[in-house]
């Protein structure tokens, strides 16, 4: 049986999405090279986000699923650094596809390897390592191509000294967070800052997902925080204005001396992909040249140009402010719509994206943004949507709300009439002082932080946590209720989902109004699907 199958594949991408996530701030911190514009960690999350989007559910041969997440990662790359990565991604699946041809009758088994898995994990690197460079028309060291590389290395020595799959990927890891930290010196620029590089770090935070997914273990790659800067700040004026970024359809044979003619027009080019379809990144003053010489060799498209001056100095776009949240049923788009906000749908089993977010708030015309996640997830993707927007000049506020009825409470108060500032106190106060709580039937056994559940219990959450189980949905309701009265209240909010029972929220109302006389309830139609009662108390 093999380890590199399809469901290691998704284990490491939600892992290591997650972890990018965690550590998006701090790499986005780190970012002075090639340009500081303090968008690394972000760009590479959206970068990951799109690999991970476009990674189809159902049965999928590895085969299939290395070619959509490599695709996803092609269309969806974002900056300098998210190029590379998607180069990375693709040519690494691409190696592994060739070495360990997996039986597509059945899922798991090699046909007809040509080496073990170690090995062919250290030569896809290898081979990722060298096509990133390949990709770059003028590869610097002290980048994360040196700490791909490194990695490359690392893993094929212990490939070589015959360890295991783990093993190699831990040396993989070891070898790359050795790397990071040699950047420093590496790059004059980093040295002055003080900071290791933001690309290799997101790498390395990557790569230690995957030591995760192979030994079970979690590993946590902490981004490395700034030292004492040696020299004068790293900031600096030069360099070209512009970011161009586009798609290309174009011929293979044509794309060498496309990169090297772009070279001529700046700088961090960098052109990946294959098979007809590229991505582009270029640096540079003369944005229409850049486009021009795709045009002379295929079809440019999807094309983005960023003005580095107007991210250091927001140009503001069209006047207004817009609310957009995230929703987990009809009865709750409803309510939050008539609130005024734009809605996004989301909810259990239904992540929303960045990409979802980003259109949102391009649609809404908007020069001020609030964004209610309503759910822990989908915090990190609104957090990195709204770093997104803010280069575009839009100001842009998440409140981490962790439910639905923290996101109703919040939007309760919102008053476009106040200032900005004035308006996201507000509405994250109200968000804050808002405990939130639900029942649900468990549809597997599992361990849970009350204890083991089995199929059919009642199971009762507590400010996100499991906090009991019973063998009745209305008792463990009433136990969350006055665990959550026990802080004190005055307004009990209950949702209903699309499959509960009407008796459920009237049983609860009840034992509120005998029990606590001073608290007000009031019941809303969420329509959301596996939590019959979502509760919120104010």
């Amino acid at each position: 049986m093999a380890e590199l199958t399809v469901e290691v594949l998704r284990a490491w991408a939600r892992t290591a999405l997650a972890d990018l996530a965690r550590a998006r701030t701090e790499i986005d911190e780190l970012n002075v090279y090639p340009v500081p514009d303090g968008d690394t960690g972000t760009n590479l999350y959206l970068t990951w986000e799109a690999a991970c989007d476009a990674l189809p559910q159902g049965e999928l041969t590895f085969t299939e699923a290395i070619q959509a997440f490599g695709r996803g990662a092609l269309l969806g790359a974002r900056g300098n650094s998210g190029v590379i990565t998607s180069q990375l991604i693709r040519a690494c699946g691409l190696r592994l596809d060739e070495n360990l041809p997996h039986d597509p009758r059945t899922p798991g088994v090699l046909a007809d390897p040509r080496m073990s898995e170690p090995a062919a994990f250290a030569d896809a690197l290898t081979y990722a390592a060298d096509a990133a460079y390949g990709a770059v028309a003028q590869p610097v060291e002290g980048t994360m191509l040196t700490v791909a590389r490194a990695a490359a290395s690392g893993a094929m020595t212990a490939a070589n000294d015959g360890k295991s799959l783990a093993d190699v990927c831990l040396a993989a890891v070891a070898s790359a967070r050795q790397a990071l930290g040699r950047t420093t010196e590496q790059l004059d620029v980093l040295r002055r800052a003080g900071v290791v590089d933001a690309g290799g770090a997101g790498l390395v935070v990557i790569l230690g997902a995957m030591e995760s997914v192979l030994t079970g273990q979690h590993v946590r790659v902490d981004v490395p925080a700034r030292v004492e800067p040696q020299g004068e700040g790293a900031e600096s004026p030069d360099g070209p204005a512009y970011e161009v970024m586009y798609l290309l359809d174009a011929p293979d044979d044509k794309v060498g001396d496309f990169r090297q003619s772009l070279a001529g027009l700046g700088d961090s080019v960098v052109v990946v992909g294959g098979d007809g379809l590229w991505n582009v990144h270029v640096h540079t003053d003369d944005v229409g040249a850049a486009i021009e010489h795709g045009i002379d060799i295929g079809r440019p498209h999807r094309i983005r140009v960023t003005h580095f001056e107007d991210q250091a100095h927001h140009h503001e776009p069209a006047p207004g402010r817009a609310v957009i949240a995230v929703v987990a049923g009809d009865g709750l788009a409803e309510l939050f719509t008539e609130s005024g906000a734009r809605i996004i749908r989301g909810g259990p089993g239904r992540r929303c994206s960045t990409g979802e977010l980003l259109q949102a708030i391009e649609q809404s015309q908007a020069s001020e943004i609030v964004i209610l996640p309503n759910d822990q997830d989908s915090i990190a993707v609104a957090e990195a949507a709204a770093t997104a927007a803010r280069q575009d000049g839009i100001r842009v506020a998440v409140i981490p709300t962790r439910a639905q009825v923290q996101g109703l409470a919040a939007i309760a108060v919102h008053d476009p009439g106040l200032s900005f500032d004035d308006d996201v106190v507000h509405l994250s106060a109200a968000a804050g002082q808002t405990r939130h709580g639900a029942v649900t039937i468990a549809v597997k056994d599992a361990w849970t932080m009350a204890g083991r559940c089995r199929i059919g219990d009642a199971l009762g959450v507590v400010d996100g946590d499991f906090a009991l189980i019973t063998d009745d949905l209305e008792d463990a309701a009433r136990q969350v209720v006055d665990r959550l009265l026990g802080g004190g209240g005055e307004l009990l909010t209950i949702v209903t989902g699309r499959d509960a029972d009407p008796a459920l929220a009237a049983a609860v109302e009840r034992h509120v109004r005998r029990q606590r006389k001073d608290v007000d309830v009031v019941v809303y139609d969420g329509g959301q699907d596996r939590y019959p009662l979502l509760i919120g108390v104010e």
